[in-house]
C-alpha cells in the first residue's frame, strides 16, 4: 500500500505560478512511477505529467508542456509540480497517482495507476 497527500494548491492569478507536492508513505517510494493528473467540472480526469522510478524519464500533455516540471525526490518520498505561467484554463483538481512499475517506464493511462491521493484544488483567476 502506498497513500498519498497532495498539497500546494490554492488560488493564483493568470501567469503566476504555483508548485505543487505529493507526500507518499508506505513502501519503498522508489519502486513507483508516479503521474500527475487533473480533473475540471465537467470533464474527465486527464494525465498532465508522469516521472519514472528514478526520474530518468518524464512526460507531459499538450497542454501544459513547457510550462509545468515533474519532479520527484526519493530521499523525501516526495514528487512535485512546479506550474509556471499559470492559465484559467489550468482551473482543476490536481491528484497524484503512484503504481509499481519497470526502471523507465512512464505510465501515461489513468487506468494504469493503482494509488491515488484525494487531491488539492488548484484555482487561477483572470
Amino acid at each position: 500500500q502506498v497513500q498519498l497527500v497532495e498539497s500546494g494548491g490554492g488560488l493564483v492569478q493568470a501567469g503566476g505560478s504555483l508548485r505543487l507536492s505529493c507526500a507518499a508513505s508506505g513502501r519503498a517510494f522508489s519502486n513507483y512511477a508516479m503521474g500527475w493528473f487533473r480533473q475540471a467540472p465537467g470533464k474527465d480526469r486527464e494525465v498532465i505529467a508522469a516521472i519514472s522510478r528514478i526520474g530518468y524519464n518524464t512526460y507531459y500533455g499538450d497542454s501544459v508542456k513547457g510550462r509545468f516540471t515533474i519532479s520527484r525526490d526519493n530521499a523525501k518520498n516526495t514528487v512535485y509540480l512546479q506550474m509556471n505561467s499559470l492559465k484559467p484554463e489550468d482551473t482543476a483538481v490536481y491528484y497524484c497517482a503512484a503504481v509499481f512499475k519497470g526502471f523507465r517506464t512512464v505510465p501515461t493511462g489513468r487506468d494504469e495507476y493503482d494509488y491515488w491521493g484525494q487531491g488539492t484544488q488548484v484555482t487561477v483567476s483572470s
